[in-house]
């Protein structure tokens, strides 16, 4: 034998896609801008849009009992 070798070993492995992470493994995921909030929604703006949901559900009940 010749001795320690000298050359270096590329010890990378490419496997063609990248891990990105800005925190750390055992952190949660920052949080991220929601497009809407039903908590930055007023009240009026709130009761209309239960009213329409129940409006739907009521519609779904009222058509699986004909």
């Amino acid at each position: 034998m010749d001795g320690p070798h000298s050359h270096s070993h590329d010890h990378g492995h490419p496997h063609g896609h990248v891990h990105v992470h800005s925190h750390g493994l055992a952190s949660p995921h920052p949080a991220q801008a929601a497009p809407w909030s039903i908590l930055r929604m007023t009240v009026v703006a709130r009761f209309a849009a239960a009213v329409a949901v129940s409006a739907v559900l009521w519609g779904i009940v009222w058509l699986s009992m004909r």
